[in-house]
């Protein structure tokens, strides 16, 4: 489909050899160099996400987890959970006794061991050419010598200024903070502390972070506010090589990570839409909006009741990915209300991302995140490092499978993608946004799938969401959409921030290019060569 060249927009980025697309200009350029370089796609995503790490520091960092998918020619579908565990010390029943019911996105106990350096280095030693001093470079020299902040990031570190001056953390005071406020668009940035820190990684690998100087520091950072992470919690931290899951949406194969990531929720979605012919429905019509809003809610009760750390999954994956699950719950959809939904459904018995493709046709989907803008809102005041809050993903009750425990992971949202066709990659894909991520990989699917839009048409395509029992639409959203969901019972609201963000390259084996696309809800961009 050939966009109107009459209105605003951005058309596919097209090459012939390699490609990256993230959600900062400086992050691809980087991706790209590296390519050039001979740097394989897991060389130029480690490269990307860590300037991402200096560039965006309020969604990423080395304080952040990360996840990441690679699928060689030939060859299944690797995957890689890097996330990191509660303390050793950690039980739920001891909360409780505290009186605590629930760890808030601010709380000390949301801080978890970050299991990012860690992972890049895993991804590498995988399947890199370069090491992680050559990965962290163009990081450490934006770090060091600066960097201008883009228009998006400056909106976000605005909108997040007030909570960061709430929270009155030292170390977010000195490295966050440009003389109490947030930097404007143009301003040129440099982090000191930030480019030591990753230095002492290159040189001296990621047990750094986890044995070293680094860990030192942040353990001397949340220890004294009531922490229960120990120096043994991080030099345990190993992630772990995993198998991804999948279902095949209409000739599609959408692969995910498994638990503990919300991927599910995403293939869960997709089967609801399965049933429904999506294709008949106009694309922005209300139709359309309202069973896309149905089926997330339920696929979302699913996540809610089962996903944890796989160890601790009382439900099969298989099982949950089921079609004739699916069927028996899109069956309780209705297409001219909304319904009220099972608190607990189950079978019968919101962050960076990049991806990068290859000469070799390699495809790499990866994402790293601290979970929440600034994550705790707490930095190291030595390494100006910003901790991430994913141990808010936990649940506090000793009966449900995602209660809080001793190194555990938690529930996550941040999920990379891969579509596959005929066992080849066909699409490299991934949707930011905290918990929309599983609601924006199946919206990004049905929309290149259903719809035959290019991987950047269906980024544009404007979204909609739902917070507690509110739908929350943004701008683009027609007024007459909009008006159908009121009817059948949504309360809609237009939200403040857009949903999310997103990158995409699809692989045209058949033209020999690679189309990419980049979100226009971020500063970033697609680039080939």
């Amino acid at each position: 489909m050939t966009r109107d060249f009459h209105l605003p927009g951005r058309s596919p980025a097209i090459a012939c050899e390699a490609m990256a697309a993230t959600s900062h200009p400086l992050a691809t350029l980087a991706a790209v160099e590296t390519l050039k370089a001979g740097g394989t796609a897991a060389d130029a995503a480690v490269t990307a996400v860590a300037t991402l790490c200096v560039v965006e520091p309020h969604m990423t960092g080395i304080g952040g987890d990360c996840f990441c998918l690679v699928k060689k020619p030939g060859a299944p579908p690797w995957g890689y959970n890097g996330s990191g565990r509660a303390a050793a010390a950690a039980r739920a029943e001891k909360f409780i006794a505290q009186g605590i019911t629930a760890i808030g996105t601010e709380s000390i106990h949301a801080v978890t061991v970050p299991g990012a350096v860690e992972a890049w280095a895993a991804i590498l030693a995988a399947h890199g050419r370069f090491g992680l001093d050559r990965a962290l470079a163009p990081a450490i020299r934006y770090a060091e010598q600066g960097f201008a902040v883009t228009p998006r990031v400056a909106w976000d570190w605005a909108l997040n200024a007030a909570r960061l001056k709430s929270v009155a953390d030292p170390g977010v005071a000195r490295h966050y903070l440009k003389d109490g406020r947030a930097p404007q668009a143009g301003d040129v940035l440099e982090a000191p502390a930030l480019a030591t820190a990753m230095k002492a990684i290159a040189a001296g690998g990621p047990r750094v972070v986890y044995e070293g100087p680094i860990a030192e520091d942040i353990l001397a950072t949340v220890v004294p506010r009531g922490s229960l992470l120990t120096r043994e919690d991080f030099a345990n931290h190993k992630g772990d090589v995993v198998t991804p899951v999948s279902t095949n949406y209409r000739g599609l194969d959408v692969v995910q990570m498994p638990p503990n990531t919300q991927g599910l929720a995403a293939l869960v979605l997709l089967n609801m839409f399965e049933r429904f012919d999506m294709a008949a429905l106009a694309p922005l019509g209300a139709e359309r909006a309202h069973l896309a809003l149905e089926a997330a809610r339920l696929a979302y009760a699913v996540r809610d009741t089962h996903v944890t750390d796989p160890a601790h999954m009382r439900v099969s994956v298989p099982a949950l990915l089921d079609k004739a699950f699916a069927a028996r719950l899109a069956a309780k959809l209705d297409p001219d209300k909304r319904v009220a939904l099972p608190a607990a459904p189950a079978p019968g018995s919101d962050t960076t991302y990049v991806s990068v493709v290859d000469r070799d046709g390699t495809a790499v989907s990866l994402i790293n995140s601290l979970f929440h803008l600034f994550g705790v809102a707490m930095a190291t005041e030595r390494t100006g490092i910003l901790l991430q809050n994913r141990g808010s993903g936990f649940v506090v009750d000793p009966a449900h499978p995602n209660t809080i425990a001793p190194g555990k992971r938690p529930m996550h949202t941040i999920i990379p993608a891969l579509g596959l066709n005929a066992g080849e990659c066909d699409v490299c894909f991934g949707v930011m946004g905290g918990s929309f991520q599983a609601m924006g990989h199946a919206w990004f699917v049905s929309n290149l799938v259903d719809y035959g839009l290019d991987p950047q048409a269906a980024l544009d395509v404007p979204r909609l969401f739902f917070d507690g029992e509110r739908t929350m639409i943004e701008r683009g959203i027609p007024a007459d959409t909009a008006d159908g969901l009121k009817r059948r019972g949504h309360d809609v609201a237009v939200r403040e921030s857009p949903l999310g963000g997103g990158q995409a390259i699809r692989i045209d084996r058949a033209r020999g290019v690679l189309i990419g696309g980049s979100d226009f809800r971020k500063d970033g961009c697609a680039l080939g060569y």
